[in-house]
């Protein structure tokens, strides 16, 4: 995690960066949530505590620890539809209170496998595909690390993994 910085000649002058960002982007970086810089350039995993997650933390862990990087462990809460039937409007996305993250979270501090990193626990709510890119941008992720789905679910809507490795703008590691 520790950079290397190469120190400026003496005789070079130079205008402090914020004068040479347009306002527009400025605004945009103010605008988007700070993250925790010591896990800049993590690893993201997806997890739900189902066993194809769990190997995908396992080797998340590995990932991380060999290249000295934090661990964002994320999951995504459930979103169910409900159709608002005054008005005929059309379906609504609700988030619905997912308790599972508090259990999953009590679950990690208690591991002693994570004791090899530092990591958080991020919850989100929406499309896990979206969600797991949207994390990996906001921590300028190295990898985002997912587990394969094996279930009739996966075959017929598709898998989140294989969505997420056409989507992503960052490798995409799909574990078995």
């Amino acid at each position: 995690m520790a950079g290397h910085e190469f120190p400026e000649p003496a005789d070079r002058k130079r205008k402090p960066l914020a004068d040479q960002v347009p306002s527009e982007l400025r605004a945009t970086e103010q605008a988007r949530p700070s993250c925790d810089p010591a896990f800049r350039h993590g690893v993201v995993v997806g997890f739900d505590g189902s066993t194809s997650s769990e190997r995908a933390l396992a080797y998340a862990i590995g990932m991380a620890r060999r290249s000295g990087s934090g661990l964002i462990i994320v999951h995504v809460a459930n979103r169910l539809p409900t159709t608002v039937w005054a008005g005929c409007e059309p379906p609504v996305f609700v988030d619905v209170p997912d308790h599972r993250t508090e259990v999953l979270g009590l679950e990690l501090a208690c591991a002693d496998y994570l004791a090899e990193v530092p990591w958080i626990l991020v919850e989100r709510g929406g499309d896990i595909c979206h969600e797991l890119e949207e994390v990996g941008r906001e921590y300028s992720a190295d990898a985002i690390v997912v587990g394969s789905t094996h279930g009739i679910v996966g075959r017929i809507f598709g898998s989140v993994a294989g969505r997420l490795a056409k989507r992503a703008q960052r490798p995409v590691v799909v574990i078995p």
